[in-house]
């Protein structure tokens, strides 16, 4: 559910302050735990470090990113893969091949 009209999009007032204080094509990483800030057009062209609850995972902020939230480009589970056995037969004949 998106957040109400009236209210505005959220974003983090420290994060906001560093992309601010930030000169346009520097190569300069900003770390943040906010995965639930907004990215906002301030943050174009920078690179932010989203913390997804174990590592830093760089996301770099194109114009289209703009109005979605930071978390959605740090995915937080890691995909292994699905099948048991069969799925492993057929990895190992595909190897062979």
């Amino acid at each position: 559910m998106s957040r109400s009209i009236k209210k505005g999009p959220y974003v983090d007032e420290k994060l906001a302050l560093k992309v601010v204080k930030l000169k346009a094509g520097a190569k300069i990483v900003i770390n943040t735990w906010a995965r639930a800030s907004s990215i906002s057009p301030e943050m174009v062209g920078a690179t932010v470090n989203v913390y997804n609850g174990k590592i830093f995972i760089p996301v770099f902020i194109m114009e289209e990113m703009v109005g979605h939230k930071l978390g959605e480009f740090s995915p937080t589970k890691k995909f292994v893969r699905h099948g048991g056995k069969m799925q492993k037969e057929l990895e190992q004949k595909a190897k062979i091949d």
